[in-house]
């Protein structure tokens, strides 16, 4: 339905052309902020009723514990991997996660993971490259989840989230307490809960339009081919270069699957058209402008930095063992 009345927006109300870059290019960019404007909302209002009525100090606690051996950072990696979310449209639940006090780097292994892996791009997979390429590709996305989520964690990065999100996460530990003892009623809460999940779309608006806009952008006017020049030298700065090239670009996993079998067909290396797959649907310049909202740009950097090379180093013993 999104994408029925971003056509008829574009190419009948407006009468531009589906063949123009403009056209596609705007196509994209509405079509990809109502998408994200919509699941940002009931993302929202979901995490606030978890919030409201979920014991979320109990399950901070039990994810802060160390006896569970580093298994947190297995079962939020193993939610990003089931939730079908792009980057952009994770950050909603990774804001719930920060609001409700959950351990930052529990929440980077789910920020992390979300985008790279999830059904659909798998049912792809299995049909494109093989069930061997697909299994590695999916327990690889799943540890660089875990790996980075912990690496983060322990980096004690809390002091570089915004005042936005400490405003957030004051506010919902203020009220949690208060709404447990009163046991209002959910009819009752909803109204509350609905206003909150709307503050915050408000307070994202303006990055979720530059950020699109800057992804519709590389989408409508990068020229076809211009990738496949500079990824398909057998050199190697070639993995680098490719994780570096993706990063502007925005797209979710299943989108950029059949651009991925086509690079593999003229004979890119399979490694290194997978590790931009990976820097396109997991550090895209889109992201981080959501992100800003999120975190200063010192943690955006460390966050991109840290993903980034654990991406061109996947990239690196893709190209070994596949």
């Amino acid at each position: 339905m999104i994408q029925k009345f971003a056509d008829w927006l574009v190419y009948g109300l407006l009468g531009l052309e589906a063949s123009t870059t403009f056209g596609e290019a705007l196509n994209f960019f509405f079509y990809d902020m109502i998408k994200i404007l919509i699941l940002l909302f009931f993302i929202s209002v979901i995490m606030g009723i978890i919030n409201a009525y979920f014991p979320i100090d109990r399950l901070r606690n039990y994810l802060s514990s160390r006896k569970l051996y580093g298994m947190q950072y297995f079962f939020a990696a193993l939610f990003g991997a089931i939730t079908p979310f792009c980057s952009c449209s994770s950050i909603p639940l990774f804001i719930g996660f920060v609001k409700g006090g959950i351990p930052l780097g529990v929440t980077f292994a789910y920020l992390i993971t979300s985008p790279l892996v999830n059904e659909v791009a798998v049912a792809m997979f299995i049909g494109t490259f093989g069930l061997r390429v697909t299994l590695i590709y999916v327990i690889s996305g799943v540890l660089l989840g875990m790996i980075g989520g912990f690496v983060l964690g322990k980096m004690k990065l809390e002091p570089y989230l915004t005042d936005w999100v400490k405003q957030l996460q004051q506010h919902s530990s203020s009220e949690s307490g208060t709404w447990e003892q009163e046991n209002t009623p959910f009819v009752q809460r909803l109204p509350m809960i609905v206003r909150e999940a709307w503050g915050i779309v408000r307070g994202v608006l303006l990055y979720i339009v530059v950020g699109i806009g800057i992804g519709a952008f590389m989408h409508g006017y990068v020229p076809e081919g211009f990738f496949e020049q500079y990824m398909a030298e057998d050199n190697w700065w070639a993995v680098p270069l490719s994780v570096i090239l993706a990063v502007p670009m925005y797209a979710n996993a299943a989108g950029i699957v059949p651009v991925i079998e086509v690079f593999v067909a003229k004979g890119i290396p399979i490694g290194t058209a997978l590790a931009f797959m990976m820097a396109v649907v997991g550090l895209s310049l889109p992201e981080a402008t959501l992100l800003k909202k999120v975190m200063t740009w010192r943690l955006i950097g460390i966050f991109f930095g840290l993903i980034t090379l654990f991406i061109v180093l996947l990239g690196y013993l893709y190209n070994i063992v596949l």
